[in-house]
């Protein structure tokens, strides 16, 4: 009898928990048939709904608003993350977007802030050495690299390293 009702309890669980799933999916009328603008300003409004108050979801949605030419969208989901004290992996990504967007100004001092607060973040030294060696400073990007390496032999810091000499940005 107690099995049965355990069993009862989790089947009407798992059917609550497959139901929220189901309310929550995309609409296709959201996107089909639309411009690709349209579609994907559709598609980021629910995206930013999902994301709730997760500052990296948010930010990944602030990213193709910010890269998809609706600046003032992102720009707009980025203030109010940075906004709530924001850890220090919030800000990183947010001057990616930046980088990504070729707006060196704006991601530099905020690298430069990230590199100093973040001297054990191997491979986040030597990305902010390799985005300096593609801006074309390869005095700074090297000191990054060597600060880097100092602390530790890791592939993703060196590959970073090698792809910035060659041309290659880091992935994202």
């Amino acid at each position: 009898m107690r099995i049965r009702l355990l069993l009862a309890a989790a089947m009407m669980l798992v059917v609550g928990f497959a139901g929220g799933l189901e309310a929550k999916n995309v609409d296709s009328s959201a996107f089909r048939g639309k411009s690709k603008k349209d579609a994907g300003k559709a598609l980021l409004d629910e995206a930013l709904k999902q994301a709730g108050k997760g500052s990296w979801e948010r930010i990944a949605v602030g990213r193709v608003y910010y890269l998809g030419g609706m600046k003032a969208e992102g720009q707009k989901i980025f203030e109010e993350v940075l906004a709530k004290k924001p850890e220090w992996s919030d800000k990183y990504r947010v001057a990616r977007v930046y980088w990504e967007a070729g707006e060196w100004k704006k991601a530099q001092p905020i690298f430069d802030e990230y590199v100093t607060k973040n001297p054990k973040d191997d491979k986040g030294i030597a990305e902010v050495g390799s985005f300096y060696l593609l801006q074309g400073n390869r005095e700074r990007a090297e000191e990054l690299f060597v600060q880097s390496f100092k602390r530790a032999d890791e592939v993703w810091s060196t590959v970073n390293a090698a792809g910035a000499y060659l041309g290659v940005q880091p992935q994202p």
